[in-house]
């Protein structure tokens, strides 16, 4: 992998974590607070994978996908809840 494609994806990460700490601390709402890091997080791994696209890292980027859209409706789900 390209050493500046790995120093993004080791960027948007912290900025992830810096976003979600964020979040947290403006909304007091822990949901979206981790909304906003699994899109980080999503984020990441796309760079990463930009990087050295094998059939491993698609179905990886896939996976990392598809569990932030479960989570993503788990919590909406949760807060449609009564």
């Amino acid at each position: 992998m390209n050493a500046w494609l790995q120093a993004a994806a080791v960027l948007v990460t912290g900025a992830g974590l810096v976003s979600a700490a964020a979040a947290h601390r403006l909304t007091g709402d822990v949901r979206r607070a981790l909304a906003v890091l699994l899109d980080f997080l999503t984020a990441a791994g796309l760079v990463r994978l930009a990087g050295a696209p094998s059939w491993d890292g698609i179905l990886a980027a896939a996976a990392v996908i598809a569990l932030r859209r479960l989570i993503g409706s788990g919590l909406a789900v949760s807060r449609a809840a009564p």
